[in-house]
C-alpha cells in the first residue's frame, strides 16, 4: 500500500504550520491546527470560509481539499463581524 503524502499548511496571519494528508479539506486541516474559519453553508455557496492560497487565489475552505503540492499558505480574511 502507498504512503499517503502530506502537505505542509501555513496559516497566515496566524503563522500556524500544520502537515495535513493529502486530500484533506481545508477547514479540517485548519481545525486540527487550531484555526477558526468562519463558516456558514458548508456547501461554498455562501464563501464565508473563503481563503486565500498562495499561487491559487481565493477558494472555500469547506469545500477546498489540500493536494498537488508540499507547501500551501493560506491567508485568512480579517472581517470583524465573522
Amino acid at each position: 500500500m502507498p504512503e499517503k503524502t502530506t502537505i505542509q499548511v501555513r496559516f497566515l496571519p496566524e503563522d500556524v504550520t500544520v502537515i495535513c494528508p493529502s486530500g484533506e479539506l481545508l477547514l479540517d486541516c485548519a481545525a486540527r491546527a487550531g484555526i477558526r474559519i468562519p463558516t456558514g453553508c458548508q456547501m461554498g455557496s455562501c464563501h464565508a470560509c473563503e481563503v486565500e492560497i498562495e499561487g491559487r487565489g481565493p477558494v472555500c475552505a469547506c469545500i477546498t481539499s489540500v493536494r498537488g503540492v508540499t507547501e500551501m499558505i493560506v491567508t485568512l480574511a480579517n472581517d470583524p463581524i465573522w
